[in-house]
């Protein structure tokens, strides 16, 4: 099993640098030797000055015109122009923190390695240089939240190095002590998103903004330090650590941030640390999460990543990779989304730029969700407490704007959100609605937090933080349904995520009567809120009328040729490869699809793939969906093409996920849950191990991977056959397991505590 990512050259940019973070505080370390830089970024700087008013003064108004538009007029262009006139302000954007700068002579260096061990969450560099051989590591501990770097020579006195902190961002340095430095500053309190053109795109103004505060704190084994306005300088040392901390001045998404600086909250965290207590309480922390599970595939080959990424995309066949990959996404998780932290965005907490991609914020049409399919399936139940924080806060928030939009009781969250909670369509009228006009973002979202509950039972949690925003996005999706002309209730405006569709005329539109997608959702919104009212024994009203109002909702059809309808009706897509999968969502991420259970339904997807996959190759986080749906569907080797493809064509050299100059991280998250549906399964009432094996990993072993229900596995298998398989229950049950893709479950009997050898 392979653990470690590793290098014989630096990073050559920000993208190829190595991730190093505990959800809060992160870094991209270079691995540079004269001058090293590890890029810094704090999971709650971002762009702004505290949350925005909604102002749309008619939106009753406008939805009632956009349902007469569809139901009565049938026209859908017009419907889609005035969904503009719902739209709020932009987000705003997560920003850079802050660059830590290590420089040292210039020299010859030899025997360099670069590594990024996954199970210690140690960066690493060894090098020779001079005579003399050096090792440095970095890392972000949880325990201490700090990020601490370290250098060692073999050679006593051998260490000269000079240590600075600089920003993108306008900061004052000073001098806290004789061993301290710092830097403060703003975050931008005014700031336009990358996708629109301004004049004066990034603004600072005084008083205004997240503040900030970096603090560096060094300690030398022999030598000289000295501090100054521009940073340590060590001479002659055996070893040094540097340990940083950073503090905002965010107080939450509700509220202005506060006026003053907060660099003594930075100062007592470096304050608080023992120095020789700090590796030992990251490694108990890091590697007790991370040794939950793991995934074995193949041999273990060692050889540099970049170089076994590049023989992949030559039509080389490294099974091991594809473990590496699966590794790291848990990995990935670990460090941006850990109890306390902001969920991880679309970069994770890893960003160099004021104006990044996208807003580097949280896209709720597939994307926040993807980062965290891997979470219950492969041990990491922690990991998955920032997402519950930020909806709440999106239900919160999300209770003024379904009010102003459409006067509707419970919560609503549309396509983006940012650190001060936006849940209305971006864009100021601005943007096109085939993204910002997204109603049921929420009710996607919602849905985590029943299989959260599915994996890890847990009445408490349940009743206390789920069920209050599940019955929220069901009172929205109740007060939205209209009914229509053959008596069956619409959920209008409705779109499919970013697609178009093409009208007689050629014109392009988006908005319709409820498409597949926001079908699914409410089905399963539906069937939700009663599941979590039986496991609560509870019997409300509300539930009574979303059973009622489920039996009254569209049928979802297929078209003339067979596949998976978008829309209502089988308009011509504008892109028939387009990226989204959103109307095979009741295969995956949903349940309400099943081969055995709905086989016509299956032909659909499969008929739908077949036309979405003829065209462009797919992007990084369309393969992790691909995956996913072909694990449903048990055809592995198509899921092992795309595999394979996207190790090739989209990771750099260091695995992150890049196309281009883009980097969404969401395709690394997605990708290890992909990974984990070709190799257990429990969506029906059968937990099926091995359920879509690619025939190029025929042996191969795992451990920790959960099922629905409590339980947790250990499989080994052999030219394609399980040869050995052990179940651990939470709680006591009867299950329902399979072993292999075609398999006659067998019933096992639990109790909380068991193990259990299946095989």
């Amino acid at each position: 099993m392979s653990h470690e990512l590793w290098f014989s050259t630096p990073a050559p940019d920000w993208f190829e640098a190595l991730p190093i973070g505990n959800g809060h505080l992160g870094g991209m370390v270079f691995g540079r030797i004269a001058d090293e830089r590890i890029a810094l970024n704090l999971d709650d700087v971002w762009s702004g000055d505290g949350p925005r008013t909604l102002r749309v003064p008619d939106g009753p108004a406008v939805l009632a015109d956009v349902r007469r538009l569809l139901l009565e007029d049938g026209d859908r262009k017009a419907a889609t122009e005035r969904t503009r006139a719902l739209q709020g302000p932009l987000v705003e954007s997560y920003q850079p923190l802050g660059d830590l700068l290590i420089t040292t002579a210039e020299a010859e260096v030899a025997d360099y390695r670069r590594s990024l061990d996954l199970r210690t969450g140690i960066a690493a560099i060894d090098y020779t240089q001079g005579g003399v051989r050096y090792r440095r590591e970095s890392y972000v501990s949880t325990p201490d939240q700090v990020l601490v770097w370290t250098v060692a020579a073999d050679v006593p006195g051998s260490v000269d190095l000079s240590a600075a902190l600089t920003s993108v961002h306008p900061v004052e340095a000073s001098v806290v002590d004789s061993r301290t430095i710092a830097i403060t500053g703003r975050a931008p309190s005014d700031l336009t998103i990358e996708y629109r053109d301004s004049p004066d795109p990034i603004r600072y103004e005084d008083g205004r903004g997240i503040g900030f505060g970096v603090v560096l704190r060094a300690f030398a084994d022999g030598g000289t330090l000295t501090t100054g306005p521009d940073g340590h300088t060590v001479e002659g040392a055996d070893s040094v650590t540097l340990v940083l901390a950073a503090a905002s001045s965010f107080q939450g998404w509700s509220v202005p941030p506060g006026r003053k600086l907060p660099l003594p909250d930075a100062v007592r965290l470096v304050d608080a640390v023992a120095p020789d207590k700090l590796l030992q309480r990251h490694l108990d922390d890091h590697t007790a999460l991370y040794d939950r599970a793991g995934l074995t595939l193949g041999p273990a080959v060692d050889l540099p990543t970049d170089e076994r990424v590049r023989a992949v995309g030559a039509g080389g066949n490294d099974p091991d990779l594809a473990g590496l990959v699966f590794a790291f996404g848990r990995y990935l998780l670990m460090a941006s989304s850990r109890p306390g932290t902001q969920a991880a965005n679309l970069q994770g907490i890893w960003n160099a730029e004021r104006r990044p991609m996208w807003a580097s914020d949280w896209t709720n049409n597939i994307n926040t969700q993807m980062n965290y399919w891997l979470a219950d399936v492969t041990g990491l139940r922690e990991c998955f407490d920032p997402l519950t924080d930020l909806l709440e806060g999106l239900a919160e928030s999300g209770r003024e704007t379904a009010r102003i939009l459409y006067d509707a009781p419970g919560w609503v969250s549309h396509h983006n959100a940012d650190l001060w909670r936006a849940t209305w369509p971006v864009g100021d009228g601005g943007d096109d609605p085939v993204w910002a006009t997204a109603a049921t973002c929420g009710v996607w979202l919602s849905a985590h937090l029943m299989e959260h509950h599915r994996f890890h039972p847990d009445e408490a949690w349940l009743r206390d933080r789920a069920y209050p925003i599940l019955a929220g996005a069901a009172e929205f999706v109740l007060a939205m349904l209209v009914e229509d002309g053959d008596g069956r209730l619409q959920f209008i405006p409705s779109t499919a995520p970013e697609h178009h569709f093409l009208l007689p005329s050629g014109e392009k539109a988006s908005v319709d009567l409820t498409s597949t997608y926001d079908l699914w959702l409410i089905r399963e919104l539906f069937a939700n809120l009663s599941e979590a009212e039986t496991a609560l024994g509870l019997s409300s009203d509300l539930a009574a009328r979303c059973a009622k109002a489920a039996e009254r909702l569209p049928e979802i059809g297929l078209t003339a040729d067979g596949r998976m309808l978008e829309w209502p009706t089988d308009w011509p897509p504008s892109e028939f490869d387009h990226r989204h999968q959103s109307h095979l969502y009741g295969l995956y991420p949903g349940n309400q699809i099943d081969p055995a259970r709905t086989p016509e339904w299956a032909g659909g997807v499969r008929k739908s793939l077949e036309l979405r996959t003829s065209g462009r190759p797919a992007g990084g986080w369309t393969s992790a969906w691909l995956i996913a749906l072909y694990a449903r569907l048990a055809e592995p080797q198509k899921a092992a093409d795309v595999v394979r493809h996207y190790t090739s064509r989209l990771v750099a050299g260091n695995l992150l996920h890049r196309d281009g100059d883009i980097f969404q991280i969401d395709a690394n998250f997605g990708l290890t849950g992909a990974i984990a549906e070709l190799l257990i399964q429990s969506h029906t009432d059968v937990v099926r191990l091995l359920p879509a094996l690619p025939a190029e990993w025929a042996t191969g072993s795992y451990h920790g991977l959960r099922a629905r229900g409590g339980l947790s596995f250990d499989v080994t298998w052999q030219d394609g056959q399980i040869t050995a398989a052990v179940v651990r229950a939470d709680r006591a049950g009867r299950f329902r397991v399979a072993l292999g893709a075609t398999a006659e479950p067998v019933e096992v009997e639990l109790v909380a505590g068991d193990r259990r050898h299946v095989v």
